[in-house]
């Protein structure tokens, strides 16, 4: 049985799934795992590969839930995008690969959804 958290994660998971069908998306790979390194979403449009990490919380929220995507979580999303992109089964075509946040705020029947592409760019010193 899972968790409240849980239930509500998987529901602003399905909500941005949707979100990014409507702009023309096509889902690849939903809550993919390797060892410790999780994406929410792995999606496919006309411009790249997308990354998509999903911050969902209930309303009363005190600050946007993107504050939660860190330095350290941008790190964990990136070290999962390179394990996603070199796994030798996986067909990909050559394209650009972003990594973008979505935040969704559940009030009731009342969901926000904001939708933040390309919210950083990895940078190697």
């Amino acid at each position: 049985m899972k968790t409240q958290r849980q239930q509500t994660g998987r529901a602003g998971e399905e909500e941005a799934c949707l979100y990014l069908q409507r702009l023309g998306h096509t889902i690849l790979d939903r809550n993919w795992r390797a060892s410790h390194l999780e994406t929410d979403i792995v999606s496919l449009d006309k411009t790249g590969l997308h990354f998509v990490e999903v911050k969902t919380r209930k309303a009363p929220v005190a600050a946007d839930p993107a504050v939660n995507v860190d330095c350290r979580k941008m790190q964990r999303m990136v070290r999962a995008a390179q394990r996603y992109l070199h796994d030798p089964g996986r067909k990909l075509p050559d394209v650009e690969v972003f990594f973008d946040v979505i935040t969704v705020v559940i009030d009731g029947d009342e969901i926000t959804l904001e939708y933040y592409p390309q919210a950083f760019i990895p940078t190697y010193v």
